[in-house]
């Protein structure tokens, strides 16, 4: 299919439209709302509840409004035809308006004393850290200031995935508002840098920290993890929120899979895997240790 898309003429308001018929620059209805539903899911493994109509329609309209297309309907027939670079990328635009990104440095603080304690346990050993939600990049320097502070970052690779290919760009970039909440005047010193003039008011990670993290695109609905090394520590923190219980056993078995036997997961305060006894047990809070 050609990257050029035709625009196309604008709808008549539909009997299932979600809102009055004025309401709305596009036609949206139940229809297609359920089919956004389906096709976030397959894609990314995501599930939407029916309150999220209102959320849907306004991430997606910019991408109607960009391809030209007048109706979800015919946007969503194109996407679920496109094929090819352009259509990759489009699914990943989809993707990435569908996800939600909210983080802040040493956010759950307190898996950050548990991390430091334990790279203390794990001393003189080389260990491999995943961040599987890195976002915009707070988390995965979180982990990485620990690691530098705990005098640990000479035996410690940290690799730092997510499913949202904008989020990535940022988080590699390391640039942040100096006001960003999570961050002491002391770490502030000592792991960035203060921008002057232009760039007044901003902060960039200090390239020795940047360097102890690998970004990486990942998405945990892919059936091929090749990561190499098993990994010592994981981080899946307010991911598995957003998936079924089925797709959660699913995600948790390829956890497991790659990582060491008696390596920690650290997963969202409100994130329970009791019904997992058989892969993980729990170790602190939020804290689970591989079987």
């Amino acid at each position: 299919m050609s990257a050029v898309l035709s625009p196309v003429s604008a709808a008549a308001p539909r009997a299932d439209a979600i809102g009055g018929p004025g309401d709305q620059e596009f036609s949206f209805g139940t229809a297609d709302f359920e089919r956004v539903r389906q096709l976030i899911y397959q894609r990314a493994g995501i599930s939407l509840h029916a309150g999220k109509q209102a959320m849907v329609y306004s991430r997606l309209s910019r991408r109607l409004r960009e391809t030209g297309h007048r109706s979800f309907a015919s946007y969503l027939q194109w996407l679920d035809q496109a094929v090819g670079d352009s259509g990759q990328r489009e699914w990943q635009e989809f993707v990435n308006c569908l996800t939600t990104n909210l983080t802040s440095f040493f956010r759950e603080e307190h898996h950050f004393h548990e991390l430091a304690r334990d790279l203390k346990a794990r001393a003189g050993r080389p260990l491999r850290i995943w961040c599987n939600a890195a976002s915009t990049g707070e988390e995965p320097y979180s982990i990485a200031m620990t690691v530098a502070e705990s005098a640990a970052a000479d035996r410690v690779g940290i690799l730092a995935s997510d499913i949202d290919t904008k989020v990535l760009a940022t988080a590699s970039r390391g640039v942040y508002a100096s006001d960003s909440r999570g961050l002491s005047p002391e770490r502030l010193r000592q792991h960035f840098l203060r921008g002057k003039g232009a760039n007044s008011g901003f902060i960039r990670v200090k390239p020795e920290l940047a360097r102890l993290i690998d970004f990486r695109s990942h998405n945990l609905m892919e059936a091929n993890w090749a990561f190499g090394e098993p990994f010592d520590l994981v981080f899946c923190r307010n991911v598995m929120i957003y998936f079924d219980a089925p797709t959660q056993r699913r995600v948790l078995e390829r956890i497991h899979r790659v990582m060491k036997p008696a390596g920690l997961l650290y997963v969202g305060h409100s994130e329970n895997f009791t019904e997992s006894r058989d892969l993980f047990r729990l170790r602190g809070k939020t804290i689970y240790e591989r079987v």
